[in-house]
């Protein structure tokens, strides 16, 4: 008997900063291919991730699970494949799988994907061009531009898949990641345009903790010749530094963007010429957001809502009505239990989200989160703090503790735990923490008692900053 669970494309990108899709509203770049999902099935206008680096991220998808349940803190902490997730659990139900892409988690020893019928993965981060990709067999040089490369290598598995059975793919790219190289179709894309700059581009940092002063992520900054791959010039000042860095990153960084809704327009294409739209779940989405030159910044890390929002839409006409809109809060760690919803698997109890299924419908379920909870481990790589932080739709409290806490991938160089509470109605742009103004004293202290138990809520423990708090 035909089993008529839907098959599932899940496209992952990798630092795709949601204010850089059409259908977010972007005033910089146009990606039709991906508006396309949205506009045909539900785009998720709140949609944050719990730790907002590549491999912490991934390891928070593939297992529904928080950084310190998944092991993944850092980029340098180890992941454990042998834990249930969510490609080996619908494999196990009777899904075809494949995953081609970023894995980002390591290998052999116990990092190997697990759970695929075929992998073929790039070693770490990877090349733009000319990927070496790493399988069950071993390693195969291939010849061309990444991301065209591993949208191929997903077509021709999707050509000999069988329609008696569904299947999963996870194509996950490696772009737009820094640095940033396009691909041949691309390269030319935006020449002679001047973007427009971010509000935040020449942030003071005023008003807010010394963490965002001292992370080391500012486009004038730390960019450098090999982000923009020509001489640097003389400047008369450090604003027009900052605004020639912007002008020449955001330029290729757009233009990998590109690339991927190129080739998502391919994959849709295959799927309308083979009969498979109507009961193909689709989802898109970034592993973290990142900074477009906003607070002066690029990179990711931080609390902060450009760093910390994700883009992600799903489509699937058998259920998902055409162009709904969520304001519902959701995680990154809900995908996996939503896939397996879609798949009628049960999910494990390890799991810490919930499925998106009923937002994607248009629904708001009694007693969905109304916060969410989320923790930067790796102190003081490019020299931004760890830190843990609650939101809701209007607050946004955040607390630098300072420590690296022994984690590994983190700088053992204490600072003293500071604090941010952000007012988000009144100061969308994050620009004036209100954490020691009287008018919100009730607020902050409403929002530190959240922050408290969403801790232990996660399962997670407090650093021990937050210890006068907690007696």
């Amino acid at each position: 008997m035909p089993d008529h669970r839907p098959n599932i494309l899940f496209i992952l990108s990798d630092d795709h900063a949601a204010h850089a899709m059409s259908c977010y509203g972007s005033t910089i770049n146009r990606t039709p291919h991906l508006d396309r999902i949205a506009t045909e099935g539900v785009r998720f206008d709140q949609a944050d991730c719990t730790n907002a680096l590549c491999a912490p991220s991934r390891a928070a998808i593939l297992t529904g699970a928080h950084s310190h349940r998944n092991g993944m803190m850092t980029l340098t902490t180890s992941f454990d494949s042998a834990q249930p997730t969510f490609p080996a659990l619908l494999q196990a139900s009777g899904y075809r799988t494949a995953l081609f892409g970023k894995w980002h988690l390591g290998h052999g020893d116990g990092h190997d994907p697990v759970g695929f019928d075929e992998w073929q993965v790039l070693d770490g981060q990877g090349d733009y061009d000319d990927p070496e990709l790493i399988g069950p067999d071993g390693r195969t040089q291939h010849t061309g531009y990444v991301t065209d490369i591993l949208t191929d290598l997903a077509l021709d598995w999707l050509a000999e898949q069988p329609d008696d059975q569904p299947w999963l793919l996870l194509l996950w790219h490696k772009a737009p990641h820094r640095r940033w190289f396009p691909g041949p179709q691309e390269q030319h894309l935006y020449e002679g345009a001047t973007f427009p700059e971010p509000e935040t581009l020449f942030d003071d940092y005023a008003h807010r903790s010394s963490a965002a002063a001292e992370a080391a992520i500012r486009v004038g900054r730390d960019l450098d010749e090999l982000d923009v791959k020509t001489t640097i010039p003389q400047f008369d000042s450090p604003e027009e530094r900052t605004s020639w860095f912007y002008q020449r990153y955001i330029t290729d960084y757009l233009r990998c963007v590109a690339g991927i809704d190129r080739t998502t327009g391919r994959l849709l294409d295959h799927l309308d010429q083979t009969g498979q739209t109507e009961h193909t779940l689709v989802t898109y989405a970034s592993d973290q957001g990142f900074f477009l030159g906003d607070h002066g910044y690029f990179d990711k890390r931080f609390m902060y809502t450009d760093s910390l929002r994700i883009p992600l839409v799903m489509r699937y006409p058998t259920e998902i009505p055409a162009g709904t809109v969520t304001d519902d809060l959701a995680l990154n760690l809900d995908l996996a239990q939503t896939f397996l919803d879609y798949a009628g698997v049960p999910a494990p109890e390890r799991m810490q989200g919930a499925s998106l299924r009923p937002l994607a419908r248009g629904e708001s379920p009694q007693g969905w989160r109304e916060h969410i909870y989320y923790r930067y481990w790796e102190h003081l790589k490019a020299g931004v703090g760890a830190h843990v932080g609650v939101r809701t739709h209007r607050y946004k409290l955040i607390h630098y503790y300072g420590q690296a806490l022994g984690v590994t991938g983190a700088i053992d160089d204490p600072r003293t735990p500071e604090w941010e509470l952000f007012d988000l109605e009144s100061d969308p742009l994050e620009l004036h923490s209100v954490h020691d103004d009287p008018a919100y004293t009730q607020v902050r202290a409403e929002l530190t008692t959240l922050l408290l138990s969403a801790i232990e809520d996660a399962d997670d423990v407090p650093p021990p900053s937050l210890d006068p708090l907690a007696s």
